[in-house]
């Protein structure tokens, strides 16, 4: 037919925009061309599988038994900080500030400069608005209301941690946006400069507003359309100034790299450390509480040193534990270890350097966790209990 569009092009102006776009070009060539690049697809630093293990009936049974889904969401409204906002306007005192948006999402304070880690203002985590893990809590500020931002850094493509909504909000401001490799074709189809995207590779540096950015590598892996082809990668992150660094995990597996990390650019003032969305159906590419305390002691040199703030959980229902049993294992395994992390609501600042926020807030909300890690080792018998939340369930989970 006269005009018509040939089948390709067809299927192409069906698809969501969310689904982003794949690299070609001399971006393609670039990926081709790196070391982390083999047999067509982008490699983890040790092996990884990265589709559920097990018995997918089992999965399924789990995720859709009615005292399950119970448990994964929290039983009374989330707190967020009612004064986020205010509290941003005054500068952090003593130079390093972080505020935990909710999920991965860091705002922070870097020696005078602001920097934006995963941020996700949209209200799923999906392709398509109507469907997909909904938000738990509302957003701590409007995007708009957090003041400039000099660079947002995005750890992978993945939705929960690149987000088209809150993209385009950004695509409008003049900030500078640091990501992987091959991460840079979606930003540039929904909007944003090619002038403003710095795409890195694994252990490439790039200078924003007088910080240092560091793609450092991560146990995972990308995606968003319905083909899968790896061409995205995936990292963790150093971002250091003249007097203060972090490090932002993304989402990672455990594996012996954060040693490396740690070696070449650490020591660090703090770290935020992926906790959350694990499981035994995918052991290989997120981490649990124990195994993320463990990257950070190897992050801070093997010892207890700087701030752990723990990040992907609370915000998103992604995976079969507990709503709140990240934050309950953590503290745990901080407390165990004699490590300072900080627990905040969303939304709320803390100064690294100061009196941290320690209050388990959420277990006024959760419904009664089980606690099968406490059986691998005795609790400290002058730990205090949140009354009837300690429900040492044999099989659970």
């Amino acid at each position: 037919m006269t005009g018509s569009r040939p089948p390709l092009a067809q299927l192409r102006a069906l698809r969501p925009e969310a689904f982003g776009a794949d690299p070609s070009g001399a971006r393609m060539q670039r990926i081709r061309n790196s070391p982390n690049f083999r047999d067509g697809v982008f490699q983890n630093p040790v092996g990884a599988r990265t589709r559920p293990s097990g018995s997918m009936l089992e999965l399924g049974k789990v995720y859709f038994r009615k005292d399950e889904r119970v448990r994964r969401s929290p039983a009374a409204p989330i707190p967020v900080h009612p004064t986020t906002i205010a509290d941003l306007a005054r500068p952090p005192a003593g130079g390093l500030r972080l505020t935990w948006m909710g999920h991965s999402g860091v705002l922070a304070e870097i020696d005078g400069r602001r920097v934006l880690f995963d941020p996700v203002w949209g209200e799923r985590c999906s392709p398509f608005p109507f469907a997909g893990p909904r938000r738990l809590h509302p957003v701590p500020a409007p995007l708009a209301a957090l003041g400039p931002v000099d660079a947002v850094v995005i750890s992978h493509d993945h939705y929960d941690h690149l987000d088209l909504p809150t993209v385009k909000q950004l695509a409008g401001t003049g900030t500078v946006f640091a990501v992987p490799l091959g991460v840079g074709a979606h930003l540039e189809h929904w909007g944003v400069p090619a002038g403003r995207v710095r795409e890195l590779d694994w252990n490439e540096t790039t200078e924003i507003a007088g910080l240092s950015f560091t793609a450092t590598p991560a146990r995972h892996f990308c995606g968003r359309g319905l083909r899968n082809q790896q061409h995205t990668l995936w990292a963790s992150w150093v971002v250091a100034g003249a007097e203060h660094r972090v490090f932002h995990s993304g989402d990672t597996g455990y594996f012996d790299g954060f040693r490396a990390i740690g070696a070449a650019h650490g020591p660090f003032d703090a770290t935020m450390i992926q906790i959350g969305a694990y499981s035994d159906y995918w052991p290989d590419i997120h981490m649990t509480p124990k195994e993320g305390l463990r990257a950070h002691l190897d992050l801070q040199g093997g010892r207890p040193r700087g701030v752990l703030l723990p990040i992907h959980w609370g915000s998103f229902n992604l995976a079969p534990h507990a709503w709140a049993e990240p934050a309950e294992w953590t503290a745990d395994e901080a407390e165990e270890a004699g490590q300072a992390a900080a627990f905040p609501r969303p939304g709320e600042p803390f100064e690294p350097a100061g009196k941290l926020p320690s209050d388990p807030w959420w277990r006024a909300i959760s419904h009664p966790i089980a606690r099968p890690w406490r059986r691998l080792r005795p609790a400290p018998a002058d730990r205090a209990e949140a009354p009837g939340r300690d429900l040492d369930l044999a099989g659970d989970r």
